[in-house]
């Protein structure tokens, strides 16, 4: 219950900061500036440990938790965690630094696409967090709230799966799509989770 309820915080102060960056841009075109981008990078870094912890717990409260679905929804999840985890530290960091050659910023330290951090973003949440959650969406049961948190979390996987069309096609707005999943519809499906996680309790089940 914890976990999902950092989840929630997380999320939303995640979307607060990004409006705030949005709303100071001079034009809709301009890159997101200090002290937003640096504080958005802190907030992702920082919840990761957070959806990890919640899938493990989503995964260890399931009667299924031994089949290949919960095995792989774990495992999904700690890999998109560990490839967006070294792309927002590298960029805090390597940003800072005199290490890289500005020559190859806009290839090495930028989100402007096919830049090798938004390449592996994309596949950190586009795919391996979109796989995860239709994984994830299988194991949930046992409460008056799990229903609408497979839905969830299934809705999640698919729009997110569904942002790699943004790549493919080479149009970044429809990675758009992709964002939706995990930026708003996740965290509600997190909230559901909470209050799944905190009946069961009552229940006497953990």
């Amino acid at each position: 219950m914890i976990a999902a309820l950092t989840v929630v915080i997380f999320a939303l102060a995640y979307a607060v900061v990004l409006l705030s960056g949005l709303a100071s841009l001079a034009t809709s075109a301009a890159p997101i500036s200090d002290p937003w981008f640096t504080i958005i990078e802190l907030l992702i870094v920082a919840m990761m440990p957070a959806i990890v912890t919640l899938m493990a717990a989503i995964r260890l409260s399931s009667p299924k938790r031994s089949d290949p679905p919960g095995r792989w929804s774990l495992m999904l999840i700690i890999m998109a965690t560990a490839l967006t985890t070294t792309v927002h530290i590298a960029l805090l960091v390597l940003r800072r630094s005199d290490l890289i050659d500005p020559r190859w910023h806009p290839w090495l330290l930028s989100f402007e696409w096919p830049s090798v951090p938004y390449v592996l973003d994309v596949i950190a949440w586009d795919l391996f967090f979109g796989l995860a959650m239709l994984c994830a969406a299988p194991l949930v049961g046992g409460t008056r709230f799990a229903a609408a948190i497979r839905v969830t979390l299934a809705m999640s996987g698919v729009l997110a799966l569904a942002g790699l069309v943004g790549p493919v096609t080479g149009d970044m707005r429809l990675r758009a799509i992709g964002i939706i999943g995990y930026a708003a519809i996740f965290p509600i499906a997190a909230a559901l989770l909470a209050f799944h996680f905190r009946a069961r309790i009552r229940l006497g089940v953990g």
